[in-house]
């Protein structure tokens, strides 16, 4: 059996869109992500007008509107052509967009950006958000690279620093099961941190590398114990990476 009756569950996708190609390359990654889930994708253009009501004419709004709508428009238009069972569905927000995404992930919702948006005037659209997104927010979030459409198959790896990241293992075991593929797990230390500029005996950092080892392996079987049938120690090219935030433990960030 993969996984258990409680194994994480993937919400619905939200992806950003401002018209930049990093952004048609995450709408149609997002896409491909929420057909493999079997759930919604809503597409989201966060225009920031209410923040610049005071700065911008009725007219500037309008046109700003205009474009965002049609951006909508196409992209979805985009997507259902090569997802034609996918449910689909669009916002335009008046809000800035961190917020705006944030908000409709909700509780469960995967937010999905470009790793780049429009730069100069057209940051007045959504303009490149990721990191800002991913540093606030209490959901999973991926930041799409390169230019393959293709959510991915083959390898997930997640960076698990202590017991603190088993919940993101567990999400990224979950991606790996979805994707039939595998998960690998990965820790790394920096043994100056633990034993100081100069290392001088070497059974303490035999010592220092035993705890980090027992952290990992905490985390690696549980994981085995709850995906049974998951290949957990794969040694192949990633397509998937997951990050835990390691320090507020509740949002996983995801590069692609």
């Amino acid at each position: 059996m993969n996984g258990t009756a409680d194994s994480p569950e993937l919400g619905s996708v939200i992806v950003g869109v401002d018209g930049s190609d990093p952004a048609r390359r995450a709408a149609l990654w997002a896409a491909a992500e929420a057909a493999r889930r079997d759930s919604p994708l809503r597409i989201v253009y966060a225009a920031d007008t209410d923040g610049r009501v005071l700065h911008l004419s009725a007219e500037s709004i309008e046109r700003v509107h205009g474009a965002g709508s049609e951006l909508l428009r196409e992209t979805a238009a985009a997507v259902e052509e090569r997802y034609s069972g996918l449910h689909v569905t669009t916002e335009f927000s008046r809000s800035a967009p961190v917020p705006s995404l944030h908000r409709t992930a909700g509780l469960r919702g995967t937010v999905v950006v470009g790793n780049r948006g429009l730069g100069g005037f057209k940051n007045l659209m959504l303009g490149s958000v990721g990191l800002k997104v991913a540093a606030g927010a209490t959901t999973p979030v991926v930041v799409v690279r390169g230019t393959d459409n293709g959510a991915g198959t083959g390898v997930v790896l997640a960076a698990v620093r202590d017991e603190h990241d088993a919940e993101c293992a567990r999400y990224a075991a979950r991606e790996a099961e979805i994707r039939k593929g595998s998960l690998r797990l990965l820790h790394v230390w920096n043994i100056l941190e633990s034993a100081g500029l100069v290392v001088t005996m070497l059974d303490d950092v035999e010592a220092i590398a035993g705890e980090h080892v027992h952290h990992l392996m905490a985390v690696t079987d549980r994981i085995r114990a709850e995906f049974r049938d998951l290949n957990v120690q794969a040694d192949a090219e990633k397509s998937l990476t997951v990050a835990g935030s390691w320090w507020r433990h509740r949002a996983m960030r995801i590069c692609w």
